[in-house]
């Protein structure tokens, strides 16, 4: 890239998702939007039309691939999938979590809790940050000039944008700020990110208790 060539990269979250056991679904197939979440990803793409988006790739999982997919359509553009894109890695998966009847009242889930630094229960950080970081660069080069939109999932998400920002990568899952269908866009100047951005387009149909504490 020119030196002073800017290029931005919307990460998305997806919408919601239909699950009404209340699953940790993580990377298994078969969880599609629900109805509340088609009308989060049409929001999206109503507020992104005016942009010069050039470049849409999603999570190869369900959930993502159908948010992105009416931005990709505003755009006459072909959709496509990566897969350092994808939810972070988790032991629960597919298990309710919780105390009560939920994967923690079983004593031989505990041993996965003993590390939240790395974290010992799933995909460490930095594997996050990695595999994150390639995807950002990947569509900044692919969408040289103009504007990308990738769609993935709030923990990688976070995780990659506390790292470009240098905070600790171990925190407080309810204090993330990346709700559902949310913008967080990263600006590139040649290929060097040099600020963030925040939004949340949709923010009036996401549910009040699923949005991140103050």
């Amino acid at each position: 890239m020119s030196a002073d060539e800017i290029t931005v990269v919307h990460l998305m979250r997806h919408g919601e998702v239909e699950n009404p056991s209340g699953i940790l679904y993580g990377r298994l197939p078969g969880y599609h939007l629900s109805e509340l979440g088609r009308k989060m990803a049409d929001r999206v793409a109503e507020h992104l039309a005016g942009r010069d988006i050039t470049h849409v790739v999603a999570s190869p999982l369900e959930r993502a691939q159908e948010t992105a997919t009416p931005v990709a359509q505003a755009h006459g553009l072909e959709l496509g999938a990566d897969p350092r894109l994808i939810e972070a890695g988790n032991v629960f998966q597919g298990k309710t979590f919780g105390v009560g009847d939920g994967a923690l009242r079983k004593p031989a889930n505990w041993r996965h809790l003993t590390n939240p630094f790395r974290p010992s229960w799933g995909e460490p950080y930095i594997d996050q940050v990695v595999r994150m970081t390639k995807a950002l660069d990947a569509a900044a080069a692919a969408a040289r000039g103009h504007e990308a939109v990738l769609v993935s999932h709030q923990l990688p998400i976070w995780t990659v944008r506390s790292y470009v920002e240098r905070r600790r990568l171990w925190h407080d899952p309810r204090r993330r700020q990346c709700s559902l269908a949310s913008l967080t866009s990263f600006t590139y100047r040649g290929d060097r990110i040099v600020s963030v951005g925040y939004s949340e387009p949709a923010r009036d149909l996401v549910p009040e208790h699923l949005l991140p504490r103050r």
